[in-house]
């Protein structure tokens, strides 16, 4: 007996595997930059993580939002699944891998704090201008009426986008908070053109295989009849986080925590600024599900605080945290299959 696998399964799986090898290779570059900036420029790293490499790392999760919101097959379950599963993604599955591999040694107080105050503020603005919308009812792409409890309008969605700009701008102004750039001046830097171009070029590629994994990953869950939210919470929300992922564990293995972690801070801020933020600014309208209000906005709070706050207290990261976050991350993402 035989067994052969169809043409089209076939190029699905390489591409899927293609865009894979493509995303390791580029967040490793993409670290070696953004350290390299940071070095030239005299930037502590966690601000170089939480702005620039955030900014890079969450490309995949806007292009992806954005396209499923004004798409031909539009589908806001993707939109808003795919932001609120990237941060539940970041902070349970990829901070937690971080702090098992290597825990955060020195957590600067002031430097995480403001950020956590902001990321609390940004989830209280969503929840409340969907809590304060009307329901409404949807036709999708594939014919099957939903039910979404309340909105993003273009005018919230305007403000998610402005908030971006103060977050950058005061990262920026308030880098003395992240401490000082502690760098070896007899080492060996590359030149800040070298740096820029490395970090333009590594987030491109990321882009590319992120996409590659997104759209080819999501060809084989829908063969097996997943439904499009836990299919964005889950298969999206991993693939587009793969390089969160992979920036974690080389700033990980490369003794660059810092980087990482304000790659996490810096990424799950853009996912609820830009990557629901835009959508909305342009289509005027990004609808919640019940789940997605009541459920994985919720988590995606929970977690963070379970990430940051022990932090905070303790002044460094721990396994037995990371453990927690994973095993939390795992559960979710059970429930989100038996559910559906």
């Amino acid at each position: 007996m035989s067994f052969s696998v169809p043409d089209s399964l076939f190029w699905t799986i390489v591409l899927f595997l293609g865009g894979l090898a493509l995303i390791c290779v580029a967040g490793d570059k993409f670290v070696d930059a953004a350290v390299a900036i940071a070095k030239r420029l005299k930037i502590p790293e966690i601000v170089v993580g939480a702005t620039i490499v955030s900014l890079g790392t969450t490309l995949p999760e806007i292009l992806v939002s954005t396209t499923a919101a004004i798409g031909r097959a539009q589908s806001p379950e993707i939109s808003v699944g795919n932001a609120l599963g990237s941060i539940i993604c970041n902070t349970a599955l990829i901070a937690g891998i971080g702090q098992l591999m290597r825990p955060t040694k020195e957590v600067k107080s002031k430097s995480v704090s403001w950020r956590m105050i902001f990321f609390v503020a940004t989830v209280l603005v969503l929840f409340l201008s969907v809590l304060f919308t009307p329901a409404q009812d949807y036709i999708g792409a594939d014919g099957v009426a939903k039910h979404f409890v309340g909105t993003i309008t273009r005018v919230i969605g305007i403000l998610l986008v402005l908030g971006f700009c103060a977050y950058s701008f005061l990262s920026i102004k308030w880098k003395d908070s992240d401490g000082e750039a502690e760098y070896d001046e007899n080492e060996k830097v590359m030149p800040l053109w070298g740096a820029l171009l490395m970090l333009v070029v590594s987030a491109a590629a990321l882009f590319v295989g992120a996409n590659l994994l997104v759209e080819n990953g999501q060809l084989l869950a829908r063969a097996i009849g997943v439904p499009d939210r836990v299919i964005a919470v889950t298969m999206i929300a991993l693939g587009t986080s793969l390089p969160e992922l992979v920036t974690t564990v080389t700033s990980a293995i490369k003794g660059r925590g810092d980087v990482g972690l304000g790659n996490i801070i810096g990424a799950n801020l853009f996912n609820m600024l830009l990557v629901i933020g835009l959508p909305a600014t342009i289509t005027g309208n990004v609808a919640f599900t019940r789940n997605a209000l009541w459920l994985d906005l919720p988590l995606a709070l929970l977690a963070m605080v379970g990430l940051i706050i022990p932090m905070l207290i303790r002044k460094k990261g721990s396994r037995v945290q990371g453990a927690l976050l994973l095993s939390g991350y795992i559960g979710y993402c059970v429930y989100s299959f038996l559910a559906a």
